[in-house]
């Protein structure tokens, strides 16, 4: 009763309690001992305790091996449980073995459609997925589907558990659509075998939302995760863990929308909740810091998001085995927020440490290893080391064709990524190639204003902008920006970085009326949507400063980049790059207004922070000694001037 209310630590009281009588009244074998140290391992398991939970299972097998036939249910069901703790702690080898055990007794011990059998396709099916090997979960999931078609009436529960697995399956290789029709299937099944307020009907709510959030579909995964909310909020008591799983998902959607205050609202409900609910180095508490974390990187507060996910590290480090994906995960965030913070080589260090996980953990073409080399290739990318990005992110590319349906959007993000590499390497045709490679996919994938799809139409404008077509690149943004209006709420920041490229753009093409325009709008949303010292705010202000400037108002330039530069300061480390462009373009404007001293000072101190940011023959480190020499030859001293060019 306890362990159904989520009172594990009164249940485990009640278990032990009981456990200590048997072994007093029965014989050491006697196989209610067997059964008391199964229930402690569930009341393990359900807490989070995995080494416990195995241990007490383990415990309960070698009472049946002595005490039973060798082909007794309760052996199969002792190595399901195995099975699950195995599967929970990321050995996934493991777990196969056990399940594969037990289905192996239920075939002797059962008609062959038995609904025993289909819970062991089905465990075997969740082992599969958490591989990557979605083929083979599939198989396993519809198999554990057919049984029970057979062996159970057609609105019994556990047929909608079986389109709900099908469903995550169809999710986690991107077939959105799919993946919704099975998990509506479970929702009706489950709307006429259970009771209106049934926590498996909050689950299929939750898994649809999960749904529509990826597609992009916010508000209609909005309204269904807090669908599941409310039933879990009358359905439990009020600090059970389920309920922080609702406040979580709610706090992910507004993060994707770009309402930061409501998001970390959210996950900090689910923080506090699990606190009451769980012990204190349980699994979801590290999973609440880390979606703190996630929130406070996403507003640029990176000190904060750091501390978050690091909390989290610390957690996973004590409850899971040291090759555990989740670890991998905790330093794969890490990377992203060092990557964020400019200090690309503790990003790298982050970013390969996980990946050193992943390799041991996972199949040799599952899709976590394609993020980890993705991510890998984001940093080399923005080091400047284009050879490096571009074969980290083909190698991505390779196992994403491998482990993925040919349309799934990772791939989508693939091309689109090695798109931008050629694009910094002024390779402009390939680029536009695979920038139109990616939004294919992402038109066949995606709902038609899904915000991925702006981000395609934005790159190709990248592209087009980069190549003088400003007629082509101005269009593409327009179209980006349409798509986003439609996808996100008005005041979201990728609206923002739209506005600004727009902006950009009409500068390029000396429409300053018009850039100027533009670019106070991105500003206007970034004020709205962000904290004040976000660092996108200082690219606004840049941006601004940057027009005003080729306007040749350089008073106002020199304000605008000035207040980018006071902004970078407190948002950045000390040697960030961003540092180095605000101090190279105030040295661009007082070497117009022919104050070529100050310029001076301006460009050698971005060349020092370039010299120390960036690998030595990035192409930022050249255009800083351009200038230094133009300066010089503004001066007059000719032979520095030469000697820098």
């Amino acid at each position: 009763m306890y362990a159904n209310k989520g009172d594990y630590s009164k249940a485990l009281l009640s278990y032990e309690r009981s456990l200590e009588i048997q072994k007093i009244t029965l014989p050491p074998n006697h196989f209610d001992l067997a059964q008391s140290y199964n229930n402690i391992g569930n009341v393990y398991y359900n807490m989070g305790e995995y080494s416990k939970a195995l241990s007490s299972h383990e415990r309960s097998l070698e009472i049946r091996k002595i005490a039973l036939p060798s082909n007794h249910l309760d052996l199969a069901q002792s190595y399901h449980n195995i099975g699950l703790v195995y599967d929970d702690m990321g050995e996934y080898s493991k777990a196969l073995l056990s399940y594969e055990r037990s289905l192996e007794i239920r075939k002797i011990a059962l008609p062959p459609n038995h609904a025993d059998l289909a819970q062991s396709y089905n465990n075997i099916g969740n082992v599969y997925s958490n591989m990557g090997e979605y083929s083979k979960a599939l198989s396993s999931y519809e198999r554990a589907l057919k049984i029970r078609k057979i062996a159970l009436p057609p609105d019994h529960s556990d047929l909608a558990h079986s389109y709900h697995n099908i469903g995550m399956v169809y999710y986690n290789m991107g077939e959105y659509s799919k993946a919704l029709s099975s998990y509506k299937r479970a929702l009706e099944i489950y709307k006429i075998a259970l009771p209106s307020n049934h926590l498996d009907l909050a689950q299929s709510y939750h898994n649809i939302g999960l749904v529509y959030d990826d597609m992009g579909e916010y508000s209609k995964a909005l309204s269904s995760c807090e669908r599941a909310l409310e039933i879990r909020k009358i359905a439990l008591p009020p600090n059970h863990a389920d309920l922080a799983h609702s406040y979580h998902n709610i706090g992910m959607v507004y993060s994707n929308m770009g309402e930061y205050s409501k998001a970390l609202s959210s996950c900090e409900r689910a923080l506090e909740i699990r606190k009451i609910a769980l012990p204190s180095n349980h699994l979801d508490l590290a999973q609440s810091y880390h979606n703190i974390g996630f929130v406070y990187d996403d507003m640029g507060e990176y000190s904060k998001a750091l501390l978050s996910y690091e909390r989290s590290l610390e957690i996973r480090k004590i409850a899971l085995p040291s090759n555990h994906l989740d670890l991998a995960h905790s330093y794969h965030n890490i990377g992203m927020v060092h990557y964020n913070m400019g200090k690309y080589s503790k990003a790298l260090s982050s970013y390969e440490r996980a990946l050193e996980i992943r390799k041991i953990a996972l199949p040799q073409n599952h899709p976590d290893l394609a993020q980890s080399y993705n991510n890998i290739g984001l940093v080399y990318n923005n080091m400047g080391e284009y050879s490096k990005a571009l074969s980290s992110y083909e190698r991505a590319l390779e196992i994403r064709k491998i482990a993925l349906p040919q349309n799934h959007p990772d791939l989508a993000q693939s091309y689109n990524n090695i798109g931008l590499v050629y694009n910094n390497m002024g390779e402009y045709s390939k680029a536009l190639s695979l920038h139109e490679r990616s939004l294919e996919i992402r038109k066949i994938a995606l709902p038609p204003s899904h915000a991925d799809l702006a981000h395609s139409y934005h790159n190709i404008g990248l592209v087009y902008d980069n190549m003088s077509e400003y007629s082509k690149a101005l269009s593409l943004y327009e179209r980006s920006l349409e798509i986003k209006k439609i996808a996100l709420p008005p005041n979201h920041p990728d609206l923002a970085l739209s506005y600004n490229n727009i902006g950009l753009v009409y500068s390029n093409m000396g429409e300053y009326s018009k850039a100027l325009s533009s670019c106070e709008r991105s500003l206007e949303i970034r004020k709205i949507a962000l904290p004040q010292n976000h660092p996108d705010l200082a690219q606004s202000y840049h941006n601004i400063g940057f027009v005003y400037d080729n306007m040749g108002k350089y008073s106002k330039a020199l304000s605008s980049y000035e207040r980018a530069l006071e902004i970078r300061k407190i948002a950045l480390p000390q040697n960030h790059p961003d540092l180095a462009q605000s101090y190279h373009n105030i040295g661009f404007v007082y070497d117009n207004m022919g104050e070529h001293s100050k310029a001076l000072s301006l460009y050698e101190r971005s060349l020092e922070i370039k010299k120390i940011a960036l690998p030595q023959n990035h192409p930022d480190l050249a255009l800083s000694y351009n200038n230094i020499g133009l300066v010089y030859s503004n001066m007059g001293e000719y032979s520095k001037a030469l000697s820098l060019y």
